[in-house]
């Protein structure tokens, strides 16, 4: 007993010395123009700012990360009363930390360096790189006093990077970094992914306007298959156009609404470029299950592999401590085998699938209270609709239903410094639609629910 507690005192001081160097840490590093915090300091920050109130004087290099650790109590159930592969029994217990590790760079005035790696996640095992971009604000190094006033209003990001479709991608969790999320959880679609390609901004008195190019994939790739003919790759193409403006000391208003298109592609991952892995853990998955081949649990991926277009409005609204965010999204597409793309060339021996098309709707509401805001509470309600396929194979069309998916948090949390945050939530998820038989019989009448808790640390 006396070296329980010996140990337990042990690891108490660690903990302590451990938050106390970070905090020292984060005090101390360099300011990086046009960059959004990765503390507190970042939450409800969007596209970057232009305002310039960072003096360059010279090269800098900012070390950061974020990290998390989880705790699950959750439950699931279904409506199969004979099920041969079982759900996995679902207990209290700690998920795989998550950790993420960032590098800024100030390279010239107005031009920064970004790189993100996931140092561990609950998909890669491995250390992965989640992209690097060039930011440019400022174009000074042309020696052209046109080209500093024309671009006074401008920024254009270069590089593997995240792609800016939608609001909903800046308040989500990703890998280790969860500060800016006030929930446990992202979307029930996630729309997330990180390609190869440029954006450029135009910002002024609050209009945003961005448009954007990539080469449609998560990773690079310099293949140009002949066959079949439409399986050839496209960009993607996206653009976003809103207002954001501090109205009043207490008011700020804002409001988006985005479009992405790609083509034709091997492999789009609109809806499915995480490769972090969910934070509800194992969730309406049959057993035997592993950490990276059931890691997006309590997620939907309408599989628009091959072509997608997708359209979503967001207003976000912040009066005093209320805070106010929704998301309408609409997306329609096919896959390979739906778009005619197979080794034949014959689309289900001639018939060609109609898009199938996807819906999700999502409001939240949060109320955040004390010094500088260190508290919150808050409730989102979250629903999803959608056509699925059962049975298609690559020469039969299989049959098409429709599934409803909702999800109702309630949640709260503490910033115990502007680099720690506790949050807790209270989850419910409902599947409706789902069939008996077939690939997805999980979710028939199923749900899960419970508690989750997180701690968070970010600099």
């Amino acid at each position: 007993m006396k070296t329980k507690v010996v140990s337990l005192k042990s690891l108490v001081i660690t903990l302590g010395l451990l938050f106390t160097g970070v905090l020292a840490f984060a005090q101390f590093q360099p300011a990086i123009q046009y960059w959004r915090p990765y503390d507190q300091r970042g939450i409800n920050v969007f596209e970057t700012s232009k305002d310039d109130t960072v003096v360059y004087d010279g090269l800098k290099l900012r070390i950061g990360a974020g990290f998390t650790q989880g705790y699950q109590n959750l439950k699931h159930s279904n409506g199969l009363s004979d099920n041969p592969s079982k759900l996995y029994e679902l207990g209290g217990g700690f998920p795989l930390a998550q950790a993420n590790f960032n590098i800024d760079v100030q390279l010239y005035d107005g031009i920064s360096l970004n790189l993100v790696s996931y140092m561990s996640s609950h998909h890669h095992n491995e250390f992965w790189v989640k992209g690097g971009y060039l930011q440019v604000d400022k174009v000074t190094f042309l020696n052209s006093e046109f080209m500093n006033n024309l671009w006074k209003n401008l920024t254009l990001k270069v590089g593997h990077m995240e792609v800016n479709y939608g609001d909903a991608h800046f308040r989500r969790s990703d890998g280790g970094q969860t500060m800016y999320n006030p929930w446990i959880e992202n979307n029930i679609m996630d729309e997330f992914t990180t390609e190869i390609g440029a954006e450029l901004y135009y910002k002024n008195k609050g209009v945003i306007a961005m448009f954007g190019f990539t080469d449609g994939e998560i990773q690079g790739n310099v293949n140009d298959p002949s066959i079949p003919e439409g399986a050839k790759r496209a960009p993607s193409l996206y653009g976003k156009l809103g207002f954001d403006k501090q109205l009043k000391d207490n008011l700020r208003v804002r409001l988006t609404g985005s479009a992405m298109t790609t083509k034709s592609s091997a492999s789009n991952t609109l809806f499915g470029g995480d490769r972090t892995g969910s934070n509800y853990q194992y969730v309406m998955e049959n057993a035997p299950v592993t950490l990276t081949g059931n890691a997006f649990s309590g997620r939907f991926n309408p599989g628009y592999r091959d072509n997608v277009t997708a359209f979503m409005v967001n207003p976000f609204v912040k009066f005093g401590g209320l805070e106010v965010f929704g998301t309408w999204e609409y997306a329609y597409g096919k896959n390979a085998n739906e778009n005619g793309e197979i080794a034949t060339g014959t689309p289900f021996g001639s018939k060609d699938y109609t898009n199938r098309q996807t819906h999700q709707g999502s409001g939240e509401a949060l109320y955040r209270f004390g010094k500088n805001e260190k508290f919150y509470i808050g409730a989102r309600y979250t629903q999803v609709t959608s056509n699925l396929t059962e049975g298609q194979t690559a020469t039969n069309p299989g049959s098409l239903y429709n599934v409803t998916i909702d999800r109702t948090s309630v949640a709260g949390g503490w910033f115990v410094t502007r680099n720690i945050l506790l949050k807790a939530e209270y989850v419910t998820q409902n599947y409706d639609g789902y069939l008996p038989t077939g690939s997805n019989n999980r979710f028939y009448k199923g749900k899960f629910d419970g508690i989750v808790i997180q701690g968070a640390i970010s600099f």
